[in-house]
């Protein structure tokens, strides 16, 4: 059975009558990615948060200059957080991406169901282990949890920025689910090893950080 066919559970704006920036940012996103993902539509409903969400997303998960966590690791905790959640469309969204980055379909299978059962490093197992407690347990983390990172590599630069990916998809967890948004269809389908695949992940990134330039430009 297919998924529902609605974007979201609420009126959206007709994109004719959507400011300049945010047509341009759609636009870019239709060329670059052959779609505008459903999460920015539902976005639109409010013009101001859509330009702070595209804004804080794109640095949160597309910079590699002040981050130091690889995007895949980024995609792996949301993942992770959104499988604690029970999250449809950041499982379907990100499951998608985990698979891009990683070639791996398996990856992106396991982490959506049991992360445990990965065979992960130890890096990276802890870092999920620790987005997974601060998801499900929060009043629980305390400075041993902080300890096992700096146990296996991670600094303080680094814990600020597993709690903030962390922290952001537990926020739009409950945007998702709160106005039940449905992913894309095609993510379903993307990167499993299709002879043809739409949009590579550096196409996503140059949608977004050009996007992200020319909103901050409409705005000045």
């Amino acid at each position: 059975m297919p998924q529902p066919r609605h974007v979201a559970k609420i009126r959206l704006p007709d994109p004719a009558t959507l400011d300049d920036d945010i047509k341009d940012y759609l636009a870019l996103c239709e060329e670059k990615l052959g779609r505008v993902p459903n999460v920015l539509k539902v976005y639109t409903a409010r013009p101001s948060k859509f330009r702070v969400f595209t804004r804080f997303y794109n640095e949160m998960m597309l910079d590699e200059e002040t981050c130091r966590l690889s995007k895949l690791e980024r995609e792996m905790i949301a993942v992770v957080v959104s499988a604690a959640n029970r999250c449809y469309y950041c499982l379907v969204a990100h499951g998608q991406t985990v698979r891009e980055l990683s070639g791996d379909a398996e990856l992106g299978e396991l982490l959506m169901t049991n992360y445990r059962a990965a065979g992960l490093d130890k890096r990276t197992r802890a870092m999920l282990d620790y987005a997974w407690k601060l998801t499900t347990r929060s009043e629980d983390v305390g400075d041993a949890d902080r300890a096992a990172l700096k146990a296996v590599g991670f600094d303080d630069r680094d814990l600020f920025d597993i709690t903030d990916v962390a922290a952001f998809f537990n926020y739009t967890n409950r945007m998702m689910q709160g106005l039940d948004v449905m992913p894309n269809a095609e993510y379903h389908r993307m990167n499993r090893g299709n002879a043809q695949e739409p949009a590579s992940s550096s196409a996503r990134a140059s949608a977004s950080t050009a996007g992200s330039r020319s909103s901050r430009k409409a705005r000045a």
